[in-house]
């Protein structure tokens, strides 16, 4: 059951790409308006919750801030991907996370994985590889966004690992409110050490942005962020392999970027090494 709900959240999280080229702001801006909904909305809960974060030990402080810059850095350098490159190869790349998380987690914090797992691991990757080569713009991504997107990966990684140690002692409401604000706060200080105006866009994107706080923050990253107190890290970030499948799925309905045969074949491939890790997890747990 945990695992169909972290799947929910994947669907909910696929849907930024579609936002984002919905959207006419820059990416700093929409990273902004983003966090701000998402607290707003979150604020209610939180309240109810105000005591845990007068309790919290500085440490544990100190990592949620270090995971909210993790993820503002996170949503920027993705959203600016997307803008230049297909949604294909931008979600694809960032699927890297996958990677970085699992050879964190045996240096950092020395947990074995099976041989199944690492092979489970590789083959979603390579379905996910198989996507990002067959690039449905037909030219390929460009090597700017293709390199924001690595970055991204590695970003979403840190704020994976460091979520998975926070969720031990702290509450999914106290967490989520303060990794969004703080990763609010990162971008609003990027926005103006860049001289970047933060009002006076279209009101599009205000709709996109409130979009993306439901659908892909409190639905999709907030259910990532409960499924880390229960399930290994490296299940987490495998799962959101899958991003990539949904996200070209959106691309070609309501933007036309039909996925050739390579593209499918990937996704296949990927949807298999999901549900081959996903069964190896739940034999660990």
């Amino acid at each position: 059951m945990k695992q169909l709900i972290v799947l929910l959240g994947v669907v909910g999280g696929s849907l930024s790409s579609v936002f984002v080229r919905y959207s006419t702001a820059p990416s700093l801006i929409l990273v902004l308006y983003r966090m701000a909904f998402s607290v707003l909305l979150l604020t209610p809960t939180a309240w109810r919750h105000r005591g845990e974060f007068a309790a919290l030990p500085r440490r544990t402080l100190a990592l949620c801030i270090a995971s909210g810059v993790a993820l503002g850095a996170h949503f920027s350098t993705f959203f600016e991907a997307v803008k230049t490159t297909s949604i294909a190869s931008a979600t694809v790349l960032v699927d890297m996370e996958v990677l970085f998380v699992a050879l964190s987690t045996v240096l950092l914090f020395h947990r074995r994985l099976s041989g199944k797992a690492w092979a489970a691991i590789l083959l979603a990757f390579a379905g996910a590889v198989a996507v990002a080569l067959a690039d449905t713009t037909g030219g390929g991504g460009t090597l700017w966004g293709d390199a924001l997107a690595v970055l991204s990966a590695m970003c979403i990684g840190v704020y994976t690992l460091i979520g998975s140690v926070c969720r031990r002692t702290v509450s999914t409401p106290v967490y989520t409110y303060l990794v969004y604000g703080v990763a609010g706060a990162t971008v609003l200080l990027l926005a103006l050490g860049s001289g970047t105006a933060l009002f006076g866009y279209a009101a599009v994107n205000l709709w996109t942005a409130l979009g993306m706080a439901v659908c892909c923050t409190l639905l999709g990253h907030s259910i990532f962020s409960w499924g880390l107190k229960f399930l290994p890290p490296s299940f987490i970030s495998t799962m959101r392999l899958l991003d990539c499948v949904f996200a070209s799925l959106w691309g070609l309905l309501l933007f036309g970027e039909r996925p050739g045969t390579m593209v499918l074949l990937g996704g296949a491939v990927v949807i298999l090494g999901v549900v081959l890790y996903s069964r190896t997890a739940a034999d660990e747990t």
